[in-house]
């Protein structure tokens, strides 16, 4: 196995920031969408935004714990920087492994996330479609 060094931890880390950097816009957007929905709600008892607030809570769930995976993902990657710093090579790898395992986690519920937004939106615009 090649030796691992201290640039390939830290090539990840652009990519992470650019992650975390959407999955801040996601959760911002949806919290600002419930706080929309539940003044509707509050005005109108309509079951639709109760609903509609349901699936968007959910997929605010699923945006906090894909943060989570990655920012940990992050900090797994610069512990790895150090154990290579203070030539702990094996350990290095499989803590980088860990970072990485955590990485393709919260990418896959990123598409968990994903396939459910997709679905709100067919539900959201099928009144459209009969017509």
């Amino acid at each position: 196995m090649e030796q691992l060094t201290l640039t390939t931890p830290a090539l990840l880390f652009s990519a992470i920031s650019l992650i975390m950097l959407a999955y801040t816009n996601r959760f911002i957007a949806y919290t600002s969408a419930i706080r929309d929905l539940y003044d509707k709600y509050q005005k109108n008892q309509d079951d639709r935004f109760f609903k509609q607030i349901k699936n968007i809570k959910h997929r605010l769930y699923l945006t906090r714990y894909m943060q989570i995976l990655g920012i940990t993902s992050l900090l797994l990657c610069v512990l790895t920087m150090f154990l290579i710093y203070i030539k702990q090579n094996t350990v290095a790898v499989w803590i980088f492994g860990l970072a990485l395992i955590l990485l393709i986690a919260s990418l896959a519920l990123l598409i968990i996330e994903i396939q459910i937004s997709a679905k709100a939106w067919e539900h959201h615009i099928s009144d459209i479609d009969k017509n």
